[in-house]
């Protein structure tokens, strides 16, 4: 593009075809599409155009929904790829993106390629969503959001999208000035022994993550709010470094450490919950005019926290208002327990629990410290991946590391005592208390029969010559857990010799029974170690679960010390495909 009129004419053109391509979806199939085009591309490029008339559109063929919604986003991604593109143009390019992402995600590749080569930005529209280049967002628990690299998230509060925007900011009028009754723009010093704690409340969000962690520091609703020497120095930086706004400094001999305050992080954008977006590793947060969005005095640049609800007295920035707005995330889906891994606050509670742990209490515990003094740097993320996985979230440690294999080989000859054992669980129960974690007893309960059950096996596993069962999967912990303690191997236990049990296979024409044909398949061994799930001797119990046995079969990690031949394999898919005989 050569000028304006050249960048006019081609959003023109864009809300031509998106026009057009609204007009043509009729029946209740395409309600919802028609209705996301509308209110997210149709409405903010007609409002930055205005009026206008386009003559001698080019008749085309009609082709499929696929074809012609896919030819819209593929126009809006080359005009934001081109220039300065207008914040309507990136809002009316994140709804295409997720539209084609949703509908037709085998085409979503091949259109945003070319986006994810840009720097991350967040670019706020005049009382407009908060638009997003390539910062990955995930939800409180930790767990990513869908992946784009074009987002408009909403900042209105009225989305029924949410996180994402659906317009709803143009429908109730919102607008992003500040109140002239915000809390003023002061930064003030307060000197300790050891540091000087530098606070500015007027960037303050609320979020309590110093005053709770950290009460003798840090006092909600008194004056003066801080006590720079009521607290150890370690325990002050890590409560400044967790503030999620920004207003949290510290300086030492009078010269500011900001440069360690400010962790060397990726871009990332945490939607908190019931609360606002959390940004960390430096996302640049710029005006629609490409200029950086005016900070309070001191503020981070590395990290802060944006309004979700529309009601913050200092927007864009959180001032704490989502509190006395009631602002609140859609309910989860009734009838549903959550998991340990939800209940516990999910992956940054694991991840808190785990810094305090290996950053506080190992240094200064003599039992510990020989075991861990060459642990890598990223050590408490893993552990904190393990625990998720464990407690019923994602599969972050077996994606990220490797699974219950990696995980066993770190304990391998370690010759762990009890002594280091009980230690090591007292220590990570005491982090557990300190990180904000759950403390009610049906949490707790469940959360400390795993940590002694886990540190137990990592101690057996840990004994020189023992021979952990390969191959076993991640266990996964619940509210109760039925766990036998048969229902493994010992890593003790002499080795085995094999069962011999006498197998019929039935012929090629034969009817496959249970009884017969499939339990003799299943050993002793096999079935203790999967009694905590069902019973392999079991023909209901083994009925029930077939389909997962059958791909577990079929990938050869059923059973854990070596996979069945083809032609048992084989004769358990012929029992399923014909009915499950008893």
């Amino acid at each position: 593009m050569t000028g304006a009129a050249d960048t006019r004419e081609a959003l023109v053109s864009l809300a031509t075809e998106a026009r057009q391509l609204a007009d043509g979806l009729v029946g209740e199939e395409h309600a919802a599409l028609v209705e996301r085009l509308e209110r997210s591309v149709i409405r903010p490029l007609q409002q930055e155009l205005g009026p206008f008339e386009r003559d001698g559109d080019e008749k085309r063929p009609r082709a499929s929904v696929e074809a012609r919604l896919y030819r819209v986003a593929r126009q809006a991604t080359l005009l934001r790829l081109a220039g300065e593109p207008s914040a309507a143009l990136l809002e009316a390019t994140a709804a295409l993106h997720d539209l084609v992402a949703t509908l037709f995600p085998d085409r979503f590749p091949a259109l945003t390629r070319a986006l994810r080569k840009l720097p991350p930005s967040i670019v706020i529209g005049d009382d407009g969503p908060y638009l997003v280049t390539n910062a990955p967002v995930t939800d409180w628990l930790g767990v990513p959001l869908p992946d784009r690299p074009q987002l408009a998230l909403c900042r209105c509060g009225e989305s029924k999208l949410k996180p994402l925007c659906d317009g709803s900011h143009a429908d109730v009028g919102f607008r992003d000035a500040k109140d002239p009754n915000r809390v003023p723009d002061r930064r003030d010093s307060y000197v300790g022994i050891q540091l000087t704690v530098l606070d500015n409340r007027g960037l303050c969000a609320h979020s309590g993550f110093c005053s709770d962690r950290l009460p003798t520091v840090f006092h909600a609703g008194e004056e003066p709010f801080v006590t720079s020497s009521g607290g150890r120095l370690d325990e002050i930086v890590r409560a400044v470094r967790a503030c999620p706004s920004g207003a949290l400094s510290y300086a030492i001999d009078g010269v500011e450490a900001r440069a360690q305050v400010d962790q060397v992080r990726d871009p990332a954008i945490e939607v908190s919950k019931d609360g606002p977006y959390r940004v960390t590793g430096g996302v640049p947060l710029v005006d629609e005019r490409g200029d950086a969005v005016p900070r309070n005095e001191g503020a981070s640049l590395e990290h802060y926290s944006l309004c979700r609800c529309g009601k913050s007295q200092n927007k864009p920035f959180c001032s704490g208002m989502h509190w006395y707005a009631n602002f609140h995330d859609p309910p989860p889906p009734t009838g549903r327990e959550p998991t340990l891994f939800e209940w516990a606050g999910g992956y940054p509670a694991l991840l808190r629990m785990t810094r305090i742990f290996y950053g506080k209490y190992v240094p200064e515990e003599p039992l510990l410290t020989p075991l861990f003094a060459r642990m890598s740097p990223d050590h408490p993320e893993r552990v904190a991946s393990w625990l998720s996985e464990v407690f019923g979230g994602p599969t972050f440690y077996s994606d990220r590391y490797g699974g219950y294999t990696r995980m066993i080989s770190q304990h391998l000859n370690k010759a762990l005592s009890e002594e280091q054992r009980a230690r090591w669980v007292q220590l990570l129960c005491r982090s557990a208390d300190e990180a904000g974690l759950p403390d009610d007893p049906e949490f707790r309960a469940a959360f400390t029969a795993y940590i002694e059950w886990g540190s137990r096996l990592a101690k057996e596993n840990s004994t020189p010559g023992a021979q952990p069962p390969p191959n076993m999967p991640v266990p996964r912990w619940w509210w109760v857990c039925d766990a036998y303690p048969d229902a493994r191997a010992s890593a003790l236990a002499p080795p085995a010799e094999a069962e011999e049990q006498p197998l019929t296979l039935p012929g090629p024409d034969e009817p496959v029974g249970f009884e017969q044909h499939i339990r003799p398949l299943f050993r002793e061994g096999d079935r203790r170690s999967m009694r905590f799930a069902f019973d392999l001797w079991d023909a209901q119990d083994v009925a029930a679960h077939a389909d997962a046995i059958l791909v577990r079969l079929r990938e050869g990690s059923m059973p854990c010390d070596g996979a069945w031949p083809a032609e048992h394999v084989a004769v358990f898919e012929r029992w399923v495909s014909s009915g499950k005989q008893p």
